[in-house]
């Protein structure tokens, strides 16, 4: 694309049809604005101390001095001073600066230097010694070395050829030129000049040298006005005028006429004079131009067309040759014998020319083959391409499309020829597309030489397309090279979407209920007082996916979302935010009374409430119920939408907590309650570096007998008011995080495994030597933070005989390595620990573990344990494990055995041991060798029914006589204790938990 020097051309007018006059409508874009010319550049001052001193020079000659003295020293060391200042500047510039025409400089400079000399040298003979300047004197030999320096430095700053036929043309050129000047001066005046009579050969000689080398200066001037480089084109030019200038006197001066009656300070001296202080300022202006273009704010100026330069270039050897026969034909026409020199000079310009167009005319047949070769490449690119590429006029009318508009537009580019481009594109699309052009084309082209723009095209089948184009400039019109982005702009839409809303329910999910909340926050208006945010919970969804299944939950949700999305107005917005949780925003009606805007928003939230706890009919045909808990909290003055969001979740939480199926209207108190658990969370994790912790022990029973054949130890937290929390009530009340969750739990399991080994060597000592049974998880085991030989330290430190420590893996990851883990187990086997595979049946415990690993006791999760007297399935799916425990050789525990009836049928299944409430519960130390000291526990078919109404733990009693003397006051956890908790399936959508307080 052409970039366009100014705004010459007319501009761009879009027009579209109008869809309800049916006239145009025209939408007229910008050209590029004309730049003003800036009033004063930077060379516009020493340009005027340039000419004041030559006019000054000038008018001195002119008038004579006022001396003849005065005017032989003007007309001397004036020019020798000129002359050496031009010399300086041409050195100074070349030693300073680097460039690559540096060396044409230091030649400019050698031949400056070679004039003023040359003028010294004619100055001392005339001025100081007072005598006319003999002939020849050292004076014309630096004159007339003045020539050579300059002839080489102008061939240094012409445009090099790239060819071998570019460097001969460019010596045939010289030639043409030199060779015409040469048959016109010899004609003129050089051949009097060489017969003159009783002239010395050295006087011959000199007298013919000074037109010859000015004969061939000048050739090279001319050459090189055509042939120069474009780089510093004003330091060029500057240079050749001032060389000209000085030829020009040169040869003014070496006339009959002029020579006999010249005079030191006349009026010829002022062209020399102006052509040396030309040559002193000629470098200086290529850098004026590069300070001007590096001004801030003002982009280079593009190089201007040479249209009547390069038509002269193409004319110079024609000219050139009719030049050489003018100057034959003067000497046939005057009647003179044509001379010698000028018949063999003119042979040689018309064979020079002859060839010259010889070459000329096998360049132009390679350059045309050349030139059809490209373009042929360049229609097969633009042709096959997929891309669309279109060629604007200024007018809007398309002047040119490329064939793959039939594929892409479905339209044949010759019916796309001759339309506007704006009744192509989208109304809707129109003035935004209008506006870029304009502003694209009002910026300079080297800033921005193209632009982007993407719309709504029209097809040949009346639908709109997407279209992405790159726009560049073209002769003041505009080349489109566009694209079919109807796909893609389809699937970013629906990227977007995706990630804004819930893939379930399609539903906003928080991302962009956060968004809508901070817009109509940040928009609201006085009309929009009352806007609220509603949190809403399933009660009871949990239930709905354990019974009827996951599947049945997920419908029951997308009918849930469907009745929320139905039940509010079209303005006002719904959410998703994962498992059973909605949330709706409520744009309030500009009511101003606290009171009824309330009542409002609390009718809304009951109403929606009564919605979502109708029945739902899921898979199968089966209905099922739950209730919604819902939160509301208002968008009170400077509120922020975390904060709002936050308020409606505390106010739906407290709705659960106060019996659910309710709504609760948020209050600063809910925030208050927040603080508290907070702090009491804060006090919590200073509990375990503090010594709060007590280990409790729970007994495990041997079901064949009912004795207390080893116990289990569970670390407990006594607060200030005397409450024991479980470790799990620990972790959850504290609210942490999961990183800091790991490692309170990493911390307390080695408290725990600590104090288990001390107590039990202390019971061993007193005689108690029931193992200890410690729960450790298998990544705890392999973690690299625990020391290898931990456990091991332990047993000798307290004296632990073999099998008094049995380590409980929990929560073994299928992922750990299991070589790694078993050559561990095996490590602490030699040192006398048994090994037990907890919440075996559920979690993560496979089979692959059971195999590798060296266990001795299987440890039933709860969940198998639950409900085994009353499920014929789950008996028979626990009588298999225990039949698999039993095959192995292998112990058996059953976890929460918490009424005698499970234990009767886990004996009666070869379960071997139990652990659970039907026994005992966690205790302490003094009340574990109480129980150690009594008795073993009454279990159903061990002893009469009579006699076991007198012996504690009757199963009559009610459960208040489990535990062996007293019970502690313990706060319980979720029924299933720790164990059920560690092993709880995960699943994708759960009922929402309720936080303590």
């Amino acid at each position: 694309m052409d970039d366009l020097p100014d705004a010459t051309g007319p501009p761009i007018t879009a027009s579209v049809r109008s869809a309800e006059g049916g006239g145009a409508v025209s939408a007229p874009g910008a050209a590029l604005p004309r730049r003003p010319a800036p009033a004063g550049g930077p060379g516009v001052l020493p340009q005027l101390v340039l000419a004041i001193v030559c006019g000054g020079y000038a008018t001195g000659a002119a008038l004579g001095w006022g001396s003849p003295e005065l005017a032989a020293t003007m007309g001397d060391f004036g020019l020798s001073g000129a002359a050496g200042l031009a010399a300086t500047s041409c050195v100074w510039y070349g030693r300073t600066r680097s460039t690559r025409f540096r060396p044409a400089w230091l030649l400019f400079a050698a031949s400056s230097a070679m004039a003023g000399f040359g003028n010294f040298v004619w100055g001392w003979y005339e001025v100081v010694l007072g005598r006319h300047v003999p002939s020849p004197s050292p004076a014309d030999f630096c004159f007339l070395l003045f020539a050579p320096p300059a002839i080489i430095g102008l061939l240094v700053l012409a445009r090099r050829p790239v060819t071998r036929a570019g460097w001969v043309c460019l010596a045939l050129d010289s030639w043409l030129i030199g060779g015409s000047l040469l048959t016109l001066s010899w004609s003129l005046a050089l051949a009097h000049t060489a017969h003159f009579a009783g002239e010395t050969v050295a006087h011959a000689a000199l007298s013919l040298a000074y037109p010859l080398l000015d004969i061939v200066l000048v050739s090279m001037v001319l050459a090189l006005h055509f042939k120069r480089s474009s780089a510093n084109r004003s330091a060029i030019n500057t240079a050749i005028a001032a060389l000209a200038l000085t030829v020009l006197c040169d040869a003014l001066f070496t006339s009959p006429l002029l020579q006999a009656n010249y005079r030191s300070g006349q009026i010829l001296d002022a062209g020399w004079f102006a052509g040396y202080m030309l040559m002193a300022y000629a470098p200086w202006v290529a850098r004026e131009e590069r300070e001007s273009a590096a001004r801030p704010g003002r982009p280079p100026a593009p190089p201007a067309g040479r249209p009547i330069a390069g038509s002269l270039a193409a004319l110079t050897p024609y000219l050139a040759a009719a030049v050489c026969t003018l100057g034959i034909l003067y000497n046939v026409l005057d009647g003179h014998h044509v001379d010698r020199v000028v018949l063999f000079t003119g042979c040689t310009v018309v064979l020079a020319l002859v060839v010259r167009q010889g070459i000329m005319l096998l360049d132009n047949i390679s350059l045309t083959q050349e030139l059809a070769q490209k373009e042929n490449h360049f229609r097969s690119l633009v042709q096959g391409s997929s891309d669309v590429i279109m060629i604007a006029a200024p007018t809007g009318i398309l002047r040119y499309v490329s064939p793959a508009a039939a594929g892409v537009y479905g339209r044949d580019a010759e019916e796309l020829v001759g339309s506007e481009l704006a009744s192509l594109i989208h109304p809707e699309d129109l003035g935004r597309v209008v506006h870029e052009v304009r502003r694209f084309l009002a910026a300079p082209p080297a800033e921005e030489p193209t632009t982007r723009i993407e719309c709504r095209f029209r097809s040949g089948g009346g639908d709109w397309l997407n279209v992405e184009s790159t726009v560049n400039r073209h002769h003041g019109g505009l080349i489109f090279n566009s694209r079919d982005v109807t796909e893609r702009v389809r699937l970013q839409a629906q990227l977007q979407h995706t990630a804004e809303h819930d893939p379930l329910t399609d539903l906003p999910n928080r991302a962009l209920f956060t968004k809508r909340v901070q817009q109509a926050l940040a928009g609201r208006r006085v009309t929009d007082a009352g806007t609220a945010v509603l949190f809403i919970d399933l009660d009871g969804f949990k239930a709905v996916n354990d019974t009827v299944g996951h599947q049945a939950g997920d419908e029951l949700l997308i009918q849930a979302a469907r009745r929320l999305q139905d039940s509010v107005r079209a303005g006002d917005s719904t959410a998703r935010f994962g498992g059973d949780e909605f949330a709706a925003l409520i744009i309030g009606d500009g009511t101003r009374d606290p009171a009824a805007r309330e009542y409002r928003i609390l009718e809304v939230a009951d109403r929606l409430r009564l919605t979502l706890s109708q029945p739902y009919l899921v898979e199968g045909g089966t209905e099922v119920r739950v209730a919604a808990s819902i939160g509301v909290a208002f968008a009170e003055p400077d509120i922020t939408p975390g904060t709002l969001m936050r308020n409606a979740d505390l106010a739906m939480y407290r709705a659960k907590q106060a019996g659910k199926g309710r709504v609760e209207l948020y209050a600063p108190q809910m925030q208050a309650d927040v603080v508290r658990r907070t702090e009491l969370a804060s006090r919590l994790r200073t509990a375990l570096h503090d010594g709060e912790f007590a280990l409790l022990h729970q007994p495990v029973v041997e079901l064949a007998t009912g004795r207390i054949t080893a116990v289990g130890a569970q670390a407990r937290w006594r607060s200030a008011q005397g409450i024991l929390f479980t470790p799990d009530e620990f972790l959850r009340v504290a609210e942490m995080d999961r990183g800091d969750e790991s490692a309170r739990t990493a911390e307390l399991g080695r408290w725990t495994l600590e104090r288990a080994a001390e107590q039990a060597g202390r019971r061993r000592l007193a005689g108690y030597t029931v193992p200890v049974h410690v729960r450790m998880s298998a990544a705890r085991l392999l973690d690299k933070s625990l020391p290898p030989k931990s456990v091991e330290a332990l047993i000798l430190r307290h004296g632990l005989p073999s099998g008094s420590l049995v380590l409980e893996l929990s929560g073994s990851d299928p992922r750990l390595p299991l070589d790694e883990l078993e050559h561990r187990l095996v490590s602490l086997r030699r040192f006398g620990v048994r090994i037990a595979l907890d919440g075996f049946g559920t979690g993560y415990a496979a089979m692959s573990a059971l195999r590798r690993l060296p266990i001795d006791v299987l440890k039933l999760d709860r969940g198998l344990v639950d409900g085994v007297a009353e499920s014929a399935r789950l008996h028979k799916i626990t009588a298999g494990l225990l039949r698999i425990a039993g095959d192995l050789g292998m112990e058996s525990v059953a976890d929460g055995v918490d009424d005698l009836e499970q234990a009767r049928v886990l004996r009666a299944m070869g379960c071997t041991h139990g652990q659970g409430m039907a026994f005992a519960g966690a205790l302490d130390e003094h009340r574990l060798r109480h129980a150690l000291d009594r008795a073993p526990y009454p279990l159903p078919g061990l002893i009469p029914d009579s006699l076991a109404a007198t012996l504690p733990g009757d199963p009559t009693d009610g459960g208040n006589q489990v535990l062996v003397g007293g019970a502690l006051p313990v706060r319980s956890g979720v029924v299933g204790g720790a164990g059920a908790l560690a092993h709880a399936p995960l699943r994708s959508n759960n009922e929402t938990p309720v936080p303590p307080t």
